[in-house]
């Protein structure tokens, strides 16, 4: 096996071990996406399929495509953002899904800034 395909196939189960662990809670999931350029995030309602709020460094009002927003500050903007959004959604009680990514750095950045705002997870 090559090394890439091992690197992988441990983030896919890694990833996958902590869904199982969030569906298991019952309620919606707040997902986290952290690529080299953005930070995304949105909270998906498992039983129906679809995405309830969404927020991204891509946006506009976060920064917009073409820049690198990768830094903390960033996660923090995009962790209140949708928290905001979730709150005017409705939206206040959620298990955070941090896929295969370590809650640290910007995982942990956006995970706070959304409950500063106001999200229990």
């Amino acid at each position: 096996m090559k090394l890439q395909e091992a690197v992988t196939k441990r983030r896919w189960r890694r990833r996958h071990h902590v869904r199982n662990k969030v569906r298991a809670a019952g309620r919606v999931r707040l997902t986290v996406f952290r690529s080299n350029r953005h930070m995304s995030a949105q909270i998906i309602d498992d039983e129906a399929g679809r995405t309830l709020v969404h927020a991204s460094t891509t946006e506009k009002d976060l920064g917009g495509v073409g820049k690198t927003h990768s830094d903390v500050e960033a996660a923090k903007l995009v962790g209140k953002k949708l928290a905001e959004r979730a709150l005017a959604a409705g939206i206040k009680h959620v298990a955070f899904d941090r896929g295969s990514y370590s809650y640290h750095g910007r995982v942990a950045a956006l995970a706070e800034a959304a409950r500063e705002v106001g999200l229990d997870f």
